[in-house]
């Protein structure tokens, strides 16, 4: 029992979690204890305050000499998880920044607890990133699903908003049952809920439990394809992101899917990726079937893409696109010729953070001026909002995959990883979807610019709105001008050895 006390020199290395807990504690008070008529956008600068400061004490932390394990391993500070904790930082802050002058009473009756709301939501998605035992990853899966379905449903007066928050609930919920379920079977196996324990275990009982450890992969994998919206497992983001308030679907579409991106990728690699399993095709099979989901979801997310309407269903189909390119670099695991697996991860979810969070931003731009989320809002504003325009086009050319930008150069160095690895189906298949993506991308630019039947309706972009558009559209680019010096500070700070605990 000594080993899982957790001392008071343990708890500076708790700092980036433990301010996000003081910052929603303080600011839920404080939000009761404030005059109705005061603006409660104080609690939204307040919020990226705190964020801010949990970002710092990351940073602070970044490249230790040794991988810190705290509770007897449950929870590790290593440089997976803090590069994985900025993200989600970061993208938490480009949500609350959003949100200020967006977010009105009219729509969200108590925009206190929205803001606040998101500190937790992002705490357990950091608790996620840390995890090295199943019921630490289970604790900070649900302290995310939770607070994600209560800001889906921060809109109480919209049916639709209701409507999609209840699919998300009860959606969320079988998909959570599914995960513990895939985890029961492997504690029953291995009598450890430790991740290194259990990956160690797995090769010795796998002559008594081929078959079970085949049942518990793919109930993770149907559990976690539901988190990160992939294909088969996808049906629900579409009408939860088109029901949600828009920062919120923002937050679904890039945050909350890093998180289970980074416990996916941990997850599988710790059970299946370092352990030696003589005469038995299981782990070509575990990372077969990861691939296959990837494909699935290249494909469906692409083809459906293109019949739609609405921009935040659109912005759906393509993150259900953008998760199968980012399940490749994990489907297709490591080799003597590539290792490079998680730089190529962590670049293209870079530029996937900055294209979309900007995309996001100007529909939201679009929403406030002419009151819905339809592609058809876009008629003419390049006419309207000059500026915003050019903004976006830029942001398209990153999400389409076109030379010189972030998303291009992300999306060529896993496909450039499939061809190391030999999975030319795969790297054919990202090629032929990314040409498919090309045609709904620019029916958003063909709006813009080539409509002259648009509306009189003023589009008025707000500051903070203004920022994030402009602010994603030039690193969007920039990631495109110097993509060998972000893999090279990648690569720098993230060590396989360490952070994967490989003994």
């Amino acid at each position: 029992m000594e080993q899982l006390r957790l001392h008071v020199t343990d708890l500076a290395h708790l700092l980036p979690e433990l301010t996000l807990v003081v910052t929603a504690i303080v600011l839920s008070l404080l939000d009761l204890l404030m005059p109705r008529r005061v603006d409660r956008s104080l609690i939204g600068w307040l919020s990226l305050i705190g964020l801010a400061v949990s970002a710092m004490f990351v940073v602070f932390q970044l490249n230790p000499k040794e991988a810190i394990s705290l509770l007897n391993h449950s929870y590790r500070v290593d440089d997976f998880s803090n590069l994985m904790k900025l993200f989600i930082l970061t993208g938490t802050g480009f949500v609350v920044f959003m949100s200020l002058g967006f977010v009105k009473e009219d729509d969200i009756p108590h925009i206190g607890e929205y803001y606040y709301f998101l500190l937790p939501a992002a705490l357990g998605g950091m608790i996620m990133s840390s995890s090295g035992d199943l019921i630490t990853l289970y604790v900070g899966l649900e302290l995310l699903s939770i607070t994600s379905y209560l800001l889906v449903a921060m809109k109480k007066k919209s049916q639709q908003s209701n409507e999609g928050a209840f699919k998300y609930l009860v959606m969320g919920g079988i998909a959570s049952a599914i995960v513990l379920y895939g985890m029961s079977f492997l504690y029953g196996m291995t009598g450890t809920t430790n991740l290194q324990e259990i990956g160690a275990a797995l090769p010795n009982i796998l002559a008594s439990y081929e078959a079970l450890i085949y049942v518990s992969f793919f109930l993770l994998l149907a559990g976690f394809g539901f988190k990160i919206a992939a294909a088969p497992f996808h049906t629900w983001a579409p009408d939860v992101y088109q029901g949600a308030p828009t920062p919120v679907t923002a937050f679904l579409a890039v945050v909350s899917k890093a998180a289970a991106f980074a416990i996916l990728f941990r997850v599988f690699y710790m059970l299946f990726g370092f352990s030696s399993f003589e005469g038995s095709s299981i782990q070509s099979d575990v990372f077969l079937a990861i691939s296959v989901m990837a494909a699935i979801a290249m494909v469906t997310g692409n083809f459906i893409a293109l019949k739609q309407s609405n921009m935040k269903r659109l912005l759906a189909y393509s993150g259900i696109a953008n998760a199968g390119y980012l399940l490749v670099p994990v489907g297709i695991y490591f080799s003597g010729t590539h290792y490079s697996n998680f730089s190529e991860f962590i670049y293209y979810l870079i530029a996937y953070l900055f294209m979309n969070m900007g995309a996001f931003a100007v529909l939201m731009i679009i929403e406030q001026a002419e009151g819905h989320t339809e592609l058809k809002g876009f008629a003419g504003l390049y006419y309207r909002a000059p500026l915003t325009a050019v903004a976006m086009v830029l942001i398209v050319l990153s999400l389409a995959g076109l030379p010189v930008t972030g998303g291009f150069f992300g999306k060529l160095y896993i496909m450039l990883g499939t061809m190391q690895t030999h999975q030319y189906w795969l790297g054919a298949l990202m090629i032929a979807t990314s040409v498919v993506s090309f045609y709904y991308y620019f029916g958003v630019v063909r709006q813009m610019f080539m409509r002259s039947d648009y509306g009189s309706t003023e589009v008025k972009v707000s500051v903070p709105l203004g920022i994030t558009v402009w602010l994603c559209a030039i690193v969007g680019i920039a990631l495109g001008f110097m993509p060998q010096l972000v893999l090279k500070g990648i690569e720098s700070i993230f060590t396989l050895t360490k952070d994967f605990m490989i003994m």
